[in-house]
């Protein structure tokens, strides 16, 4: 850890933090010497660490939790949109519920988020937000249309934000990545090339790029971490 990084002093909310893009994530931000909040759902949360504060009980689709959760928090930098969901499936193997449980996940987490962080960075008048679409939203693929669709409101919102909030320090931006070098993308897909997919720590390099003060120019991109494929 070195707490005198770039991030030294700087409060960050990371969505999905638990998880294995979102352990690499916080790893990578606390070595910079952020703090991190992590807001998780369910479960047991994970065990105290330093630089990182878990709250609990926090559901990402209730309007009320996430305004709740944001106006808790200190002075904020940055906020990381993690949190989704997937599903695969066919036009006409998908349902309306389908396609409106990977917006919940997806579409108005990253919403409900976004919106609250830039409540709260306002009147600062500096900050980043960093979100996750993913290829298919870009690169049209068959089997994926309810996830895709879902994916595509992100990446849309990310652009649409970072047009709103331009000039007023804040900026926004998504990474788009492939398939993620994950336990669980490994066991659904055992017969893949698995070296050619960006792991969780290659995309937190890039994550922790656009989310730092480093950053002074990048806004309203949709950065592609396709891995080597």
């Amino acid at each position: 850890m070195d707490p005198g990084g770039d991030f030294a002093g700087r409060h960050v909310v990371v969505t999905g933090g638990t998880g294995a893009l979102g352990e690499a994530v916080v790893e990578h931000l606390v070595g910079r010497g952020a703090t991190c909040h992590v807001p998780v759902r369910r479960g047991d949360p994970p065990g105290p660490r330093p630089g990182v504060h878990v709250a609990p009980g926090v559901d990402l689709t209730d309007e009320t939790a996430v305004v709740r959760f944001y106006a808790g928090l200190p002075d904020l930098w940055a906020s990381i949109q993690l949190a989704g969901g997937f599903a695969g499936g066919a036009l006409l193997d998908s349902t309306a519920d389908d396609l409106r449980a990977m917006f919940e996940l997806n579409a108005v987490t990253c919403y409900l988020a976004c919106r609250e962080a830039v409540r709260r960075m306002s009147p600062a008048g500096s900050g980043r937000l960093v979100n996750v679409a993913a290829r298919p939203a870009l690169v049209a693929t068959g089997g994926l249309v309810t996830y895709a669709t879902a994916k595509a409101a992100v990446a849309q919102l990310t652009q649409a934000i970072a047009a709103e909030v331009r000039g007023k320090g804040i900026l926004v931006n998504a990474v788009v990545p492939s398939t993620i070098d994950t336990p669980a993308n490994r066991r659904a897909m055992p017969r893949a090339d698995h070296a050619s997919w960006p792991r969780p720590a290659e995309l937190a390099e890039a994550i922790g790029f656009l989310a730092s003060p480093t950053n002074t120019v990048t806004t309203g991109a949709l950065v592609p971490v396709y891995g080597r494929a």
